[in-house]
């Protein structure tokens, strides 16, 4: 059974409440903060990939001379608060990100966009509609894909 947004059933709530031993209103906002800046960098990590064409460290797969290349720093602006993240360069230069943008520093709405529309099983090119018409962000079905193979294990706790 799972609940009405069909990510977690009852019992998997209650063990996730158990785990972390909440004290306070304050102590399940900051776990939901750090879920949320983990959601968000693999989403990151999905989207280096995605442009790449391979996951890290998957070399034999690797089509390209192009590799990743560290990270930069950057805090965002969520629903659960500031955030730091870090987004992921390439070698070339090449990398754009989609999920967050060059210069972007408030992601507020976004984060819910891709995971409500995933768990009512929405198809990735409806997803994609919906990311282009709501907010402008243009992805492929690849990187929703990518997206949400890399975060649903870190929703389902």
């Amino acid at each position: 059974m799972t609940t009405r947004s069909g990510l977690l059933s009852k019992q998997e709530h209650r063990q996730f409440v158990k785990e972390h031993n909440f004290q306070s209103a304050e102590h399940i906002q900051k776990t939901l903060k750090e879920l949320f800046a983990d959601v968000l960098q693999e989403a990151l990590e999905a989207d280096l990939d995605t442009h790449l064409g391979y996951e890290k460290h998957d070399v034999k797969n690797k089509q390209t001379k192009n590799s990743r290349n560290g990270f930069t720093k950057k805090t965002v602006t969520s629903e659960y608060g500031d955030v730091e993240i870090e987004v992921p360069h390439d070698r070339l230069g090449e990398f754009q990100p989609v999920v967050v943008k060059k210069n972007e520093t408030n992601v507020t709405g976004i984060e819910d966009q891709i995971i409500t529309l995933f768990a009512k099983g929405v198809s990735t090119r409806d997803i994609q509609d919906h990311l282009q018409g709501l907010y402008g962000i243009e992805v492929s079905p690849t990187l929703i894909s990518n997206v949400t193979n890399k975060i649903v294990p870190l929703i389902r706790f």
